[in-house]
């Protein structure tokens, strides 16, 4: 399989990219990247532009993951318009060069997230579930929208829903340790909202076996099989620290400080990995605690 990833620098893509045999990869600063991954082919893309369409040669996976952080910043309506054109526009962008091609690749493995469902309490959400009506939401529906045109083009295209992905190195989880290693950690509002989580171990395998299995298209959530609350993660975490969690962040100063992404942490998904689960993918961590050890050992 020859691969091109967008959005190769984040947190999901360094992973990704450490799995895959010398993948073309796209981002604003060639340089970097190839300081980064060393011997890859490294080629400048922002998702404002188009790609051109001779970096596409050969190639038979494209894993697009390029989006504007929605963890940095406060929401305001200019940090809210680049999470929105930043995946609307560079994926329209990427579907557009996608269909010059004489021959394009033959699968898009597509990011996109759970915010999909909105909050939505303790109510079980697989992939046929509707979608939510908050802003989020509203970007992840244009934004699968867009990857889904290049199943016009005969390609099969895959949409990863990912949950609060776990990783030593990035994402939610290195933002969680520090309070936590100094006892002052705790649940978030009334920790009673329900957390889908996943080992970053198991959200690049799922886009590696989605990629693989020719069944598998359309939305895939990208979540471990057991979701549990807020409270739960909280309670789970602190023991496999060894350290206590007495602390909670109130809702109203969380959305006092983080304005309108408050809203999203204080939300409740309970999603399930239907598609990819009947699919035959086995995860390698199913069970939060066996995901943290391995995460803090």
């Amino acid at each position: 399989m020859r691969s091109l990833v967008t959005g190769a620098t984040g947190f999901v893509g360094r992973h990704l990219v450490s799995k895959l045999d010398r993948p073309v990869i796209l981002g604003r600063d060639p340089g970097r990247m190839q300081k980064l991954f060393g011997d890859v082919e490294a080629y400048r893309w922002t998702p404002s532009s188009p790609v051109d369409s001779g970096i596409f040669q050969n190639i038979d996976t494209v894993f697009h993951l390029a989006g504007e952080s929605v963890f940095k910043g406060r929401w305001n309506a200019e940090k809210k318009d680049r999470i929105l054109r930043s995946r609307v526009d560079g994926t329209r962008n990427l579907v557009e060069s996608l269909a010059t091609l004489a021959k394009p690749p033959s699968t898009l493995i597509c990011a996109s997230a759970i915010g999909y469902y909105g909050s939505q309490g303790d109510k079980l959400l697989a992939e046929s579930s509707v979608p939510g009506d908050d802003f989020l939401a509203s970007v992840c529906v244009a934004w699968e929208n867009e990857a889904s045109q290049a199943e016009k083009l005969g390609i099969r295209v895959v949409q990863v829903r990912t949950g609060v992905v776990l990783g030593a190195d990035g994402g939610a989880f290195q933002q969680m340790l520090t309070p936590f290693r100094f006892g002052l950690g705790g649940k978030i509002g009334p920790g009673k909202q329900f957390m889908s989580w996943i080992h970053i171990d198991d959200l690049v395998g799922i886009m590696l076996y989605a990629a693989d299995d020719e069944s598998v298209r359309g939305p895939v959530n990208g979540v471990a099989p057991a979701s549990i609350t807020n409270g739960e993660f909280t309670a789970i975490l602190a023991s496999v620290l060894k350290r206590p969690a007495f602390f909670q962040v109130p809702g109203f100063a969380l959305k006092a400080v983080l304005g309108e992404f408050g809203d999203v942490l204080l939300g409740s998904q309970r999603v399930v990995p239907k598609i990819i689960t009947d699919a035959g993918y086995s995860f390698v961590y199913p069970e939060l605690s066996d995901a943290l050890q391995s995460l803090v050992a």
